[in-house]
């Protein structure tokens, strides 16, 4: 079962003549079917940045589950938790895959976690969800089902050693906010592949938070669309790399309804030989998606010889009537200036090295507003800091 649906190529301008452009290779299928992906190559537009050896067969079949990713939900009142078959009536309703691997986790679980939010209800913390694997390789699927006019943080955290591929469905209704917390704090020798897909009603809200650390590769893909007008999407992204990982966030938001936003921020930094991030970040403006506005950003700090950081982003426009759109990229070293004037005032070069990557962070660090989730990033982002200058 294929589903096209009908990007044209990447570019910067609008009218006719992108409308009438070929279809974009970046988007161009959305199927169940494993068998309507080709096994992914390196010179495979989507691919040409992964390393595939090291997906330990997740690309191409070969990862045979041994046992899965344990699931644990600590969800407060009124939040139901269930576990359902494939035949669910609430599975698919997001999104569908866009990769081979993505169809291949889909076409792989077994069970399904729903975790659903009434219609207008407001929990008094947040819902925790733990996924960990213990040498494991599995493949999963969640689903994030929040009700009309229901505000609710949920924090999926990922721990353990695994070869993980995964679907996120987030499905947030007309008038409710969601804040999405996605944590990858893999051990070492972790490989974790997932789409996280993000549907909005009509003024629905959600504020999506992706921090990695962890795992030998990690490579995440979140994406959203529009239901309805009013749609609002706010995407960020802190990301920490050593050698040799390496971690890759692919981004595609579809402006498909008039009058939504959305704003992309991700920021990263790297140390070691080879170290390695990756991200590319897509916004399509369909042309119905009229008063659109829309910006995505991504920095990256290079703090040692070695290690690289590659950044794409792209927007595509096929109306002139909207609010604004634009993107920014960035990579580079320490602002010597900012050394300059700290080590002028008596601070060490190495600890003036650190305040300066903490600064760099900060703003990302800042919209993540569960207590212990942003002391825990805090400490992680202090024990990456202590390799730095050496």
């Amino acid at each position: 079962m294929t589903a096209e649906t009908g990007i044209a190529p990447h570019s910067h301008g609008g009218g006719a003549e992108a409308e009438a452009a070929a279809q974009s290779k970046l988007h161009a299928t959305a199927s169940y079917d494993v068998a309507d992906f080709a096994v992914p190559a390196p010179r495979d537009e989507q691919w040409r940045f992964t390393p595939l050896a090291r997906l330990r067969g997740l690309h191409d079949g070969s990862a045979k589950p041994d046992g899965g990713i344990s699931v644990e939900v600590d969800a407060p009142a009124p939040v139901t938790v269930e576990t359902v078959g494939r035949d669910d009536p609430r599975i698919g309703r997001a999104g569908t895959p866009t990769d081979r691997i993505a169809a291949q986790a889909w076409t792989s679980f077994e069970k399904a976690t729903v975790v659903t939010v009434p219609q207008e209800a407001r929990p008094d913390r947040p819902v925790g969800v733990s996924l960990r694997g213990e040498q494991s390789t599995g493949y999963g699927h969640i689903v994030v089902d929040v009700q009309p006019l229901a505000e609710v943080t949920v924090v999926l955290d990922h721990s353990g050693s695994a070869t993980y591929a995964g679907n996120v469905e987030v499905n947030v209704a007309d008038g409710a906010q969601l804040t999405l917390v996605s944590l990858q704090d893999w051990d070492d020798d972790a490989v974790h592949v997932a789409h996280q897909y993000i549907r909005l009603g009509r003024d629905a809200r959600v504020k999506s938070v992706v921090v990695t650390f962890g795992g030998d590769l990690v490579r995440l893909y979140p994406q959203v669309r529009y239901g309805d007008r009013g749609g609002d999407a706010e995407l960020y992204g802190l990301y920490f790399a050593d050698a040799p990982q390496h971690l890759e966030h692919r981004l595609f938001v579809d402006h498909d309804m008039p009058d939504c936003r959305s704003r992309v921020a991700y920021k990263g930094a790297l140390q070691g030989e080879d170290a390695h991030t990756v991200w590319i970040g897509d916004v399509l403006i369909r042309p119905d998606a009229t008063g659109t506005d829309t910006y995505e950003l991504n920095r990256n700090l290079v703090l040692t010889d070695g290690a690289r950081a590659d950044s794409v982003p792209n927007l595509e426009i096929l109306t002139g009537e909207i609010v604004g759109a634009g993107h920014a990229s960035a990579t580079g070293r320490f602002d010597e200036e900012q050394l300059f004037y700290l080590q002028s005032r008596g601070i060490p070069e190495l600890e003036a090295r650190r305040l300066v990557v903490r600064g760099f962070f900060a703003d990302i660090i800042q919209q993540i507003h569960v207590p212990e989730v942003r002391d825990r990033l805090v400490e992680r982002v202090e024990e990456e800091l202590q390799a730095v200058g050496k």
